[in-house]
This record gives structure tokens, sequence and C-alpha cells, in this order.
């Protein structure tokens, strides 16, 4: 039992998810983010709300 929930974790540490932080909001900027191999892409100021549900979606 305590193997597999050891193999879970590394599996979920093996690749972090990166989320762009940034003034730019444009949808071109938002694409550039994902093509550049992010998770998600937030623009400033961050809305708590946004954030958390983002946060969500990729765990």
């Amino acid at each position: 039992m305590e193997e597999a929930i050891a193999a879970g974790v590394d599996s979920f540490l093996a690749k972090p998810f990166i989320i762009a932080m940034t003034a730019n909001a444009f949808d071109e900027d938002v694409q550039k983010s994902l093509q550049a191999g992010m998770n998600a892409h937030l623009s400033k100021p961050v809305e708590p709300d946004i954030l958390f549900d983002t946060l969500a979606s990729l765990l």
C-alpha cells in the first residue's frame, strides 16, 4: 500500500505545473504562453477566484 501511494506521489511530482503570470492579457499572449509549454496563463492583477479555479483544474 505504501509503495502504491509513493508511486502516485512520484508520478504527480514528475511533471510540475507551470502557470504564466503576466500583465499581458491579449489572446495572442495566452496562446504564446501555452505554445511555450505552460499549463495555464493568468494576467495581473491576479484575481483569487481565477487563481484557485486554475489551480483546481490542474490538480
